[in-house]
C-alpha cells in the first residue's frame, strides 16, 4: 500500500479561553528585563515594564479618541517602535489594526482605504496624502500623545474572534486583507521549538523593519511572549552592520530574509562567532548563499515555509536537522498533507501543500470576500497554492507556486497587478511580469513588454508611481512577442526561464 504524504502526529494544547493576544504577548517578561533594544546612532532600551505601560496607555488613548470594538485602524507607521505599540494597543481593546507597508504608493493606499473603510489611519511615519477622503488620522505627535492617557485593561474574550488583518497580494491582482483571530499568536508557540529553538534568555536580532509582518511576529511578538529580548536596527542600510551588532550586543539568534544573508556573505561575514544560529524565511535561500554563510560563520541557518494566511508551518530547527534542498518538516502540532485532485498523494509525489482547516494559526478568511475564502478549502484542508513533495521522513521540498505569484524579498506580488501598471504606459501593446534569475542565487521581478519603441524609462516612471518599490520591476525587457499558449494566455513559465542573450 502506498504511503501517503500526510503529517499528523496530534495537535498541541488548545488556546486558553478567554484570551487576548496583546495580554498574552506581554505577560511573560519580568518588569526590569529588557524587552526591546533599538539600534541607530544610539541604543534605545525598553524594559518590559516600559513596554506594557506604553501599550496599555496607548490603548486607553485609542478609546479616548472614540475608537470602539471592531473599528479598523490602518497603520501607516514607519520603522519605529510606535508600530508594535500601536498594534498591540489596538488589539488589547478590540480595535482591529491593519498594518500596511510604508512603501505603498498613494494610489495603493487609496485603494486599501476604499475597501477597508477604516475608522482611523495612523500616518505616524510621514505626511497624510488622504486628507480629501475625510478619514480621521493620527500623525507622529498624535501617536506619542496617546501614551499620556489612563491605562486601559486588555479585553478578554473568545480566542476565535477577529484580532488583526494583514494585506497580501491576490492572484486576481488585487491585494486581499487576511483576517486573523487572537488565537493566531498562540499557534506560533509551535515555532518556538519547531523553528527558532527559542529560549527566555535569547536575544533575537531581526534584520527587518518594525512594520514588516515577518519582524512583527518572529522578531517581536514571539520573543516577548517567552520573555526574551527583541533587537531591531533602524539605521541606514549597511551590510556590514549585522555582524557588528551580533558581536557587540550579544545576539544569540539572527533572523533575516535570504537577501540579507547574501549581502553579508558577499561582504565577508564577520562577528557571528557567538551566534547560536540564524533564521531565514520569505523565500528559499539559494544553496550558494547557504554554503557561503556556513563556510564563513560555521553557524546553521534554519529555514521556514509559510504564508500570510497561516504563517510558517514547515521548518528546520535545532531539533529538525536541515536537509539540503528541502524546507524542513511540519512543526509538531501541525496537520499537513500534499494533495492531488483533492486527495493526499503518495510520498515523493508532487502536489499542493494543504493545512488542516482546524489549524489554530489559520486565517478566519479574506475580508468581505466569502467566495474567494471558500475557494481555498477542499473538504478538511486549506489549500496553500504551494507545489511541494514530502519524502518518507516528512521533509518537504518546495517546487514552486501552482499559480504565477512572484516573490520580492519575502513579499508575494501578483503579476497581474504589475502588468496593469505597465499597460498604463502609452505605446505598450502587451505586458507581462515574471520573476527571473539574473545571476546565481539572485532573482528579481522583470517586466516584459511588446511595443514599437524602447519604453523602459516610461515604464519605470509609471510603475514607480503606481506600485510600491518592492513590486516595481527591477528590469524591463522589450520583446517582439510574448510567449502565448494555445488558449491565448501568457505563458509566464516561459518568461521565468528567460535569460539575457
Amino acid at each position: 500500500m502506498t504511503e501517503l504524504a500526510v503529517f499528523d502526529q496530534g495537535c498541541g494544547a488548545p488556546c486558553p479561553d478567554p484570551f487576548n493576544l496583546a495580554a498574552y504577548v506581554l505577560a511573560s517578561g519580568t518588569d526590569d528585563a529588557v524587552a526591546l533594544e533599538v539600534f541607530s546612532e544610539t541604543v534605545e532600551r525598553w524594559r518590559y515594564a516600559d513596554l506594557r505601560d506604553a501599550v496599555w496607555r496607548t490603548a486607553g488613548g485609542l478609546l479616548d479618541l472614540g475608537l470602539k470594538d471592531g473599528d479598523r485602524l490602518l497603520l501607516r507607521v514607519g520603522n519605529d517602535p510606535a508600530f508594535p505599540v500601536l498594534f498591540l494597543a489596538a488589539v488589547a481593546v478590540g480595535v482591529v489594526p491593519v498594518p500596511t507597508s510604508a512603501l505603498l504608493t498613494e494610489p495603493e493606499v487609496r485603494r486599501i482605504v476604499a475597501e477597508l473603510r477604516p475608522a482611523m489611519v495612523a500616518f505616524a511615519g510621514g505626511l497624510n496624502p488622504l486628507a480629501d477622503l475625510g478619514v480621521p488620522t493620527l500623525d507622529a505627535k498624535g501617536v506619542a500623545q496617546l501614551r499620556s492617557a489612563e491605562p486601559a485593561q486588555p479585553v478578554m474574550g473568545s480566542p476565535d474572534r477577529l484580532a488583526y488583518m494583514i494585506y497580501t497580494s491576490g492572484t486576481s491582482g488585487q491585494p486581499r486583507a487576511v483576517m486573523h483571530a487572537h488565537r493566531a499568536v498562540w499557534a506560533r508557540r509551535m515555532m518556538w521549538d519547531g523553528w527558532y529553538g527559542l529560549r527566555p534568555d535569547d536575544r533575537m536580532l531581526h534584520a527587518g523593519a518594525f512594520n514588516w509582518t515577518y519582524t512583527l511576529g518572529t522578531g517581536l511578538m514571539d520573543p516577548w511572549a517567552i520573555g526574551a529580548t527583541a533587537m531591531v536596527y533602524t539605521g541606514p542600510p549597511d551590510r556590514h552592520v549585522w555582524g557588528k551588532l551580533v558581536r557587540d550586543h550579544s545576539a544569540t539568534i539572527f533572523a533575516a530574509a535570504p537577501g540579507v544573508y547574501r549581502q553579508i556573505v558577499e561582504a565577508g561575514a564577520d562577528g557571528f562567532e557567538n551566534l547560536r544560529h540564524g533564521l531565514s524565511a520569505g523565500e528559499k535561500m539559494p544553496a550558494v548563499v547557504m554554503d557561503a554563510w556556513q563556510a564563513q560563520t560555521g553557524k546553521a541557518v534554519y529555514e521556514a515555509l509559510g504564508m500570510s494566511e497561516v504563517s510558517t508551518f514547515v521548518s528546520s530547527s535545532p531539533i529538525v536537522a536541515p536537509r539540503s534542498g528541502t524546507a524542513g518538516k511540519a512543526q509538531e502540532g501541525r496537520r499537513l498533507a500534499v494533495l492531488g485532485r483533492g486527495r493526499p498523494v503518495g510520498v515523493g509525489e508532487a502536489g499542493v501543500m494543504a493545512v488542516s482547516k482546524d489549524d489554530p494559526g489559520l486565517m478566519l478568511g479574506y475580508f468581505e470576500q466569502p467566495d474567494e475564502t471558500a475557494a481555498k478549502y477542499q473538504d478538511q484542508w486549506f489549500v496553500t497554492g504551494d507545489t511541494v513533495s514530502m519524502d518518507g521522513d516528512g521533509y518537504v521540498t518546495y517546487l514552486g507556486r501552482d499559480d504565477d505569484m512572484m516573490n520580492a524579498g519575502g513579499y508575494r506580488v501578483s503579476p497581474i497587478e504589475v502588468e496593469a501598471a505597465m499597460m498604463r504606459c502609452d505605446g505598450v501593446l502587451q505586458a507581462a511580469a515574471a520573476e527571473v534569475e539574473v545571476r546565481e542565487g539572485v532573482r528579481v521581478i522583470a517586466g516584459f513588454y511588446v511595443a514599437n519603441a524602447d519604453l523602459d524609462d516610461g515604464l519605470r516612471e509609471i510603475c514607480s508611481e503606481a506600485l510600491a518599490k518592492y513590486k516595481t520591476p527591477r528590469m524591463f525587457v522589450k520583446m517582439d512577442a510574448l510567449p502565448m499558449g494555445a488558449n491565448n494566455k501568457i505563458q509566464r513559465k516561459a518568461l521565468r526561464d528567460w535569460t539575457e542573450k
